[in-house]
C-alpha cells in the first residue's frame, strides 16, 4: 500500500500546529503544556522519519534518536517540576492550617 509522502507532512504539520496551538492557549496547567511540547517534538519526528524513508537515508533516524533523548528529559525535568511544585502546595497549606489555628487560640 502506498501513502503519498505529501500526506503524511500534512498530518505532521497539524500534529505541529495543534501542539503550538495549545502552548499558546495553555499557559496555567504544566501537564497540559508539556504534552503540547511533546507534540511539537513528535511532528519533527515524523518529518525526521518520513524524510529519511524519502531519501532511503539513516540520518533522519539518527536524529529521530536524538529528539527521542530530548523528550524523555523534558518528560523527567517537567515530572520533577510538578512534584516540587505539589510539595510546596502542600508544605504551605499546613503552614496557613497551623496558623489559623494558632491565631484562633
Amino acid at each position: 500500500m502506498f501513502i503519498a509522502y505529501t500526506f503524511c507532512y500534512i498530518i505532521s504539520l497539524n500534529i505541529f500546529f495543534a501542539g503550538l496551538l495549545g502552548c499558546f492557549i495553555v499557559k496555567r496547567n504544566l501537564i497540559v503544556f508539556l504534552i503540547c511540547i511533546e507534540l511539537i517534538l513528535i511532528a519533527v519526528q515524523l518529518n525526521f522519519l518520513i524524510a529519511a524513508y524519502n531519501f532511503n537515508d539513516i540520518i533522519g533516524q539518527i536524529f529521530n534518536l536524538f529528539i527521542l533523548m530530548i523528550a524523555a528529559a523534558e518528560v523527567a525535568i517537567g515530572l520533577a517540576l510538578l512534584i516540587l511544585n505539589y510539595r510546596l502546595r502542600v508544605l504551605l497549606k499546613q503552614n496557613l492550617f497551623i496558623y489559623q489555628r494558632i491565631r484562633c487560640i
